[in-house]
């Protein structure tokens, strides 16, 4: 453990876990008593609150009171009306044990992540009081990913085009070393995910309801290899909690707060990814939305957004990097050597160029059964890339050449 996760007790980690269960996500009230005593003090006195063994006139109560000024001249009845809410929760002795949610967190393979710890997101900070208590993870460590990340999201109803677009953006992001950030639901998350995977990078699947809830079940598979192809799951509410309607919304605010940037691929009039577009203008941080066709529902999300100036018109992986401020080290190539290495390709060589990425090598049988093509012409194709500097050999294995940008 590092020297600033040392920093954080187990009896902090804990009472930040029982408090993810105790309250909804974005709970300005919790987050207000938690900064100003810690979580462990506030959960007691939680606790004695509705056990009714101590009054409002006691001193834990001023010492809330003197230290959680963010509440407002309004604090105490927003506290009282808090308890209210709190205390069906905390009359059911399971959901303050910090025993039962180690033990939850063991069978759902998590681990509980705190600020404090190296692998708190910082952007998470722009949330102020409505920030996660703590985020349960499972997989890879989270905080260095999202240094350099950008949400990708859209329409659960997703066109092919949108599909395509999502998966090659999230293609080009990862040969740009960034993470990609998704909700991992159907339609667009799930392309950014897959297009993510495919190239060998790291993803990061955002769920609103437990880590071992992946919702929809029908993504179920695309959950487990993020965890197992070096990505992270991670969710603000604990294993076995239920997605809902608000979870979902507060959810999206948690992706705009992490990620560099938000990316809108599709999205109709009233779609949940325009709440995650809105929530990352809120906090600053850039947002961009990709162009289709006029004549598609599915894009009349994207184009309110560029007609409002809320978004940046974005059509590869070059002008999210641009957008979201990962120019330096772009690692990609530039776009005359994707024209080149790309549009100009005969059938056979293009759809081989396609299913190889940067990150893994594959074998010429694989290659020609991905591509659809015989194993003659794979063979050929790559040849023909090879003298191109557009692919490379590695042993008897292939990849796509990684081009540094001048």
């Amino acid at each position: 453990m590092s020297g600033s996760a040392a920093a954080v007790t187990s009896e902090e980690r804990a009472a930040r876990a029982v408090w993810s269960g105790l309250v909804e996500p974005g709970d300005a009230v919790a987050g207000a008593l938690v900064e100003a005593v810690g979580a462990a003090p506030a959960l007691d006195w939680v606790r004695r609150r509705v056990a009714g063994s101590c009054t409002s006139t006691d001193g834990a109560w001023e010492q809330l009171e003197q230290r959680g000024g963010d509440l407002g001249p309004h604090g105490r009845r927003q506290v009282e009306r808090a308890l209210d809410r709190w205390a069906p929760r905390v009359a059911r002795a399971a959901d303050t044990d910090p025993a039962s949610w180690r033990s939850e967190a063991e069978r759902a393979g998590a681990r509980v992540v705190v600020p404090g710890d190296d692998e708190w997101p910082a952007g998470l900070q722009g949330l102020g009081l409505t920030a996660p208590l703590c985020l349960w993870v499972r997989g890879a460590a989270i905080g260095p990913a999202l240094d350099r990340s950008v949400a990708l999201v859209g329409a659960r109803a997703s066109t092919s085009y949108g599909d395509r677009v999502a998966f090659d953006l999230a293609d080009g992001l990862v040969h740009r070393e960034a993470c990609v950030v998704s909700g991992g639901a159907y339609g667009i998350d799930a392309a950014a995910h897959r297009g993510a995977l495919h190239a060998g990078g790291r993803t990061c699947v955002v769920l609103a309801g437990g880590v071992d809830r992946a919702y929809p079940a029908g993504n179920a598979r695309l959950v487990e290899r993020t965890v197992t192809d070096g990505g992270a799951v991670l969710a603000e509410v604990p294993p076995g909690a239920v997605p809902t309607k608000s979870r979902f919304l507060q959810r999206n605010r948690m992706i705009a707060a992490m990620a560099s940037a938000t990316v809108v691929v599709e999205a109709a009039w009233r779609s949940g990814a325009l709440s995650t577009a809105h929530h990352a203008a809120r906090l600053l941080r850039p947002v961009g939305a990709v162009p289709g066709p006029v004549t598609s529902v599915a894009s009349v999300g994207t184009h309110r957004l560029l007609r409002e100036g809320v978004a940046v018109c974005v059509t590869d992986a070059a002008e999210v990097m641009e957008l979201a401020g990962l120019v330096g080290t772009d690692l990609a190539p530039a776009h005359a050597e994707d024209v080149r290495a790309g549009d100009l390709l005969d059938p056979h060589a293009r759809a081989v160029l396609d299913v190889l990425s940067a990150r893994t090598p594959r074998s010429a049988d694989e290659i020609a059964a991905s591509a659809g093509v015989a194993l003659s012409q794979a063979r050929g194709a790559l040849g023909l890339l090879e003298l191109d500097g557009v692919v490379v050999r590695v042993g008897g294995l292939w990849r796509r050449a990684a081009v540094r940008r001048p």
